[in-house]
C-alpha cells in the first residue's frame, strides 16, 4: 500500500472551487482499482494551502487514474486556482491503524 501527499497552494479567493473540485475527485477515485482512502486537510495556520492524502493498493493504480478523463478535465480547473505548481510526495504504507479496524 503507499500513500501519496500532495500540497497546494492556492489564489486567494478560489477556496471554494477549488475544494469542490477536489471532492468530485475524491468522489472519482473512489469508484477505481486500488483507491483506499483519501483525505484533504487545511493547516490551521495557512488557509490558503491544501494537503491531499491519498491512499493506493499500488502506486500503479493511482497512475491510471490519473489517465482518466474526468480526472483530466478537473486538472485543468484546479492548476488555474492554485498560485504554484503543486508538491507530491509518495511513502510506503508500514502501518495503518482506523477506528473499527
Amino acid at each position: 500500500m503507499m500513500t501519496v501527499l500532495t500540497t497546494s497552494k492556492l489564489r486567494p479567493g478560489g477556496e471554494a472551487e477549488w475544494d469542490a473540485a477536489m471532492r468530485e475527485r475524491f468522489e472519482s477515485a473512489q469508484r477505481k482499482p486500488g483507491w483506499v482512502s483519501g483525505q484533504l486537510l487545511t493547516p490551521e495556520d495557512d488557509p490558503l494551502s491544501r494537503v491531499i492524502v491519498g491512499t493506493w493498493n499500488s502506486r500503479e493504480d493511482w497512475m491510471a487514474w490519473h489517465d482518466d478523463p474526468a480526472f483530466l478535465e478537473k486538472r485543468t480547473l484546479l492548476e488555474r486556482l492554485e498560485s504554484a505548481p503543486n508538491v507530491t510526495r509518495w511513502f510506503h504504507v508500514v502501518a495503518d491503524a482506523r477506528a473499527g479496524g
